[in-house]
């Protein structure tokens, strides 16, 4: 373990803002060759009183500034990131081969749709083929994210039911579900009705009959996270579906874990109408970091007139963008979405097929089936049951026998060289640890996950404060988590000078 001094010296790496000196530059230009203008008159009330405090650096502090810290990050392209539900697959580069080629990097957003037929082409097909993959008529690739998918699906939701001169206002989910549907839902003017999953973790259909009896009339939709956040498919999906239908409201499929399913099966199969996919969790475009993402809608043709405008589709042997959608719910996203997003999408489907596609949700369930097998040895399950693509383990034997708790144990996962899954999550299971292994990691790596598991149960058990003290070989010792919470700081501001 490093000294305390040598890690104040060693990993110690402050803002850019705090390099650097007055005068130095990591460029150099020509002197000026036109004639200098009155800043001041031509930018009026938009000039700034003062500087806006920019770092003077040298090219080498830049370069060494942002090396040092790709290095210090953890990727999905240096180890292994078993987040549950947010399903880190590692990305091919091919797709980043196919993103950066020159006709679609280099290619302007504005550029006409009669020059950019090949582009319009690209996100046609992948429009088609989304659309037979979960087996819906329909896809707009315009949100930039699947909780903006949600919101688009929720709106499209909002504008059939106006079509036909009703508003009801109740969607239902269970308490499972991924905590962006409830924010949808409000976002669009529904009430979300929360319902109990069963004990067995998934939906029940009297559970929902009686929700569904008590709401009257004002049945807007269901919204169901299939497989759902505790790795289970629910069994009850078709029932689920017609007591949503037979009460005049439409259900809206979170596609989160569509990972778990390829050509396995089709949510529009069993009648959900409408659905997001997550380009980033199941078709391999970057995720994290903010964006940029992808959250496609799929929907079922009589959802298609409300779909977000303008819509790119064939005319012939040609590309149009139409807009002429009167009852489109209108932009959701800039331009057509995130195309660099789609491109890799693309690549990835094209390359893998039918069959390719079928062996990933294959191999995704039997590595965490395995992780399950293995981990239940060292870790109770959440819910005793056979899983998909994911695992939720519980801290409750742990924390009884030794005091560790789920974020002690996740803390000292670092400390072997370990990205933590998720923690707390779903809610509905005490002290959650959810961890999904995903279909390219090999079985020595989940050995070895594994293993760092039982190694650290043993460490609670023989010395609980080396746990509760982890991180101790990070560049910085354990973060307060509440604190920047609560307090948090998201821009850098100069510290107040000391007297």
């Amino acid at each position: 373990m490093p000294s305390e001094a040598a890690s104040g010296i060693a990993f110690r790496e402050p803002p850019i803002f705090e390099r650097g000196a007055v005068g130095r530059r990591g460029h150099s230009t020509s002197a000026l060759d036109v004639p200098e203008v009155d800043v001041a008159a031509a930018l009026g009330g938009l000039l700034r009183e003062q500087a806006a405090g920019f770092p003077e650096v040298s090219e080498p502090e830049v370069f060494r500034h942002y090396v040092r810290l790709s290095q210090w990050n953890y990727c999905i392209d240096s180890q292994f990131y078993p987040l549950g539900s947010c399903t880190m697959k590692y990305n091919p580069k091919v797709n980043e081969w196919a993103a950066r080629l020159p006709g679609f990097a280099a290619l302007h957003p504005l550029t006409p749709p009669h020059l950019a037929q090949g582009a319009l082409e690209l996100i046609v097909r992948l429009q088609e083929l989304l659309a037979e993959i979960v087996g819906m008529d329909g896809v707009s690739l315009q949100p930039a994210a699947g909780a903006q998918g949600e919101l688009t699906g929720l709106m499209m939701i909002r504008a059939y039911h106006g079509a036909q001169g009703r508003s009801p206002r109740k969607v239902f989910i269970p308490d499972s579900a991924h905590g962006t549907n409830p924010a949808s839902c409000a976002l669009n003017g529904f009430e979300a009705v929360a319902f109990p999953a069963g004990p067995r973790g998934v939906v029940e259909l009297e559970t929902l009959a009686r929700a569904v009896q008590a709401a009257g009339d004002d049945v807007a939709g269901l919204m169901l996270t299939n497989p759902n956040t505790l790795g289970l498919f629910e069994p009850a999906i078709a029932d689920l579906v017609q007591l949503i239908h037979d009460k005049g409201g439409l259900v809206y499929g979170d596609g989160a874990n569509m990972n778990a399913v390829l050509g396995q099966a089709r949510p529009g199969d069993v009648g959900v109408d409408v659905m997001q996919f997550n380009l980033h969790k199941t078709f391999t475009t970057p995720h994290g970091g903010g964006g940029p993402g992808s959250g496609p809608v799929a929907f079922k043709q009589r959802l298609a007139a409300f779909q977000p405008g303008p819509v790119l589709r064939r005319e012939g042997e040609a590309f149009v963008v139409d807009t002429a959608r009167p009852q489109s719910i209108g932009r959701v996203r800039s331009f057509h979405g995130n195309f660099g997003m789609m491109v890799r999408a693309y690549s990835y489907i094209r390359e893998l097929g039918p069959e390719g596609l079928r062996a990933v949700s294959e191999l995704a369930v039997l590595n965490a089936n395995y992780l399950k097998r293995k981990l239940e040895q060292i870790l109770p399950l959440g819910v005793e049951a056979e899983v998909l693509h994911e695992a939720v383990f519980t801290d409750r034997e742990l924390e009884q026998s030794t005091g560790i708790k789920t974020l002690d144990l996740a803390k000292r996962l670092i400390d072997y060289g370990f990205h933590p899954p998720t923690v707390y999550f779903p809610l509905v299971v005490r002290g959650a640890l959810m961890v999904e292994p995903t279909e390219t990691e090999t079985k020595q790596t989940l050995d070895a996950f594994v293993d760092a598991i039982a190694a650290i149960k043993a460490e609670a058990e023989a010395d609980p404060a080396l746990v509760k003290g982890a991180p101790h070989l990070t560049r910085l010792g354990r973060l307060d988590e509440a604190r920047a919470a609560r307090k948090p700081r998201l821009r850098w501001t100069p510290e107040p000078a000391s007297d």
